[in-house]
């Protein structure tokens, strides 16, 4: 017979899936402080409405995926539920500006002169959209199996946290307004590769607890984990093909 959790076992991993939730807030509100939030506050940023919607987007979900968090950790599964509605409008929200802004990225870069730098780079925001999308699909189709749920969603918003954490080294080196405007040279690929691994290892740190706790690795972060991995690892080889290039061109076409 099977035994059920105790409420104690159930608190501590409801705890610890919080805790993760509001270190990934934590990091991503952090990162852009100094570029985008103090400049906003301050009335010095100037930037496109989309570019404005982008960043409201994305520093929502990590304040939703916390209260979503605290309220299954406290009994709110129905309320989850309800509000894992708005979770869609607001994830597929963010995979269709995240794709805009990318490209409009694209289309100013183009503009300067950058060429095949800029068809490059941008591979790195619009493969970290459609990760992020892939994931959360894959959570909302496992939405009655919540152990595979919470964790692809988990996996999902920590692959999210690249960009915010790649501020920190812009501030270091002295660009992060003309990286977050989207003017001057692109970064290498390569330099991308750090703030990536640096989530990667967010992530990897909730599945060690996961493997500890169940003495196993759950199918759900094989998974999802793995896929992160496969599209940051990837993206030098693949963001510099022939390939890529076209389907960089391609899209610029559509920006307006």
């Amino acid at each position: 017979m099977a035994t059920a959790a105790s409420p104690r076992s159930r608190t501590f991993v409801g705890s610890f899936y919080i805790t993760m939730a509001a270190i990934f807030a934590f990091v991503a509100f952090s990162g852009f402080f100094l570029t985008y939030w103090m400049p906003v506050a301050r009335g010095t940023f100037s930037g496109s409405p989309m570019l404005h919607l982008h960043g409201l987007l994305f520093s929502l979900w990590t304040l939703f995926f916390l209260s979503q968090a605290i309220l299954v950790a406290n009994g709110g599964l129905r309320h989850h539920k309800a509000w894992g509605l708005a979770g869609i409008s607001l994830a597929t929200a963010m995979v269709l500006v995240g794709i805009t802004v990318a490209v409009h990225g694209l289309g100013r870069r183009l503009e300067f002169g950058y060429g095949d730098a800029a068809r490059a780079f941008a591979f790195v925001p619009i493969s970290a959209a459609l990760l992020f999308g892939g994931l959360v699909a894959a959570a909302i189709a496992n939405w009655r199996n919540p152990e595979w749920h919470k964790r692809l969603m988990l996996v999902a918003t920590g692959a999210l946290l690249q960009p915010a954490i790649a501020r920190y080294f812009f501030v270091l080196n002295g660009r992060a307004d003309a990286a977050l405007r989207q003017a001057g040279p692109p970064p290498p690929i390569e330099f991308t590769m750090m703030p990536a691994l640096i989530a990667d290892a967010l992530i990897l740190a909730a599945v060690l607890y996961d493997w500890k706790a169940r003495g196993r690795l759950h199918p759900a972060y094989a998974w999802g984990f793995g896929a992160v991995l496969v599209v940051h690892l990837s993206r030098p080889f693949i963001a510099r093909t022939e390939a890529w290039y076209a389907v960089a061109d391609f899209l610029v076409r559509f920006n307006g």
